[in-house]
């Protein structure tokens, strides 16, 4: 997105969530951890979007779209679809079936600038 003031973010690792082995910093040496740091933005809410795929259409043919229409997408039967963080692409997953309802298993988790 040009012009964009969003920074990316460091990936998370395994010890990332765990305070108290290591010593401040993780044992690192990188920025001193503390729980209370986390803690500040555990309830910062963001919108997570898993999407299926998309599709182009003209305006007209959007019009005379109704009940049943069926919309050929871009991706395949099986194929990744990607998951998104505030509209940030960060993991692509696969949709499972939990109970009566849809999910998304993630997959594979996508590195900035990839």
């Amino acid at each position: 997105m040009a012009g964009s003031t969003d920074l990316p973010l460091p990936q998370l690792g395994e010890g990332d969530l765990s305070f108290g082995s290591g010593g401040p910093g993780g044992g690192d040496g990188s920025m001193p951890r503390d729980p209370s740091d986390l803690a500040q933005i555990l309830h910062v809410p963001v919108t997570l979007s898993a999407v299926l795929g998309h599709v182009r259409v003209p305006v007209g043919d959007l019009l005379t779209i109704g009940p049943g229409a069926i919309l050929e997408l871009d991706r395949r039967v099986g194929e990744a679809i990607d998951i998104l963080v505030n509209d940030r692409l960060v993991a692509r997953g696969e949709v499972v079936l939990v109970e009566d309802r849809l999910g998304v298993t993630m997959t594979e988790i996508v590195r900035p600038g990839a």
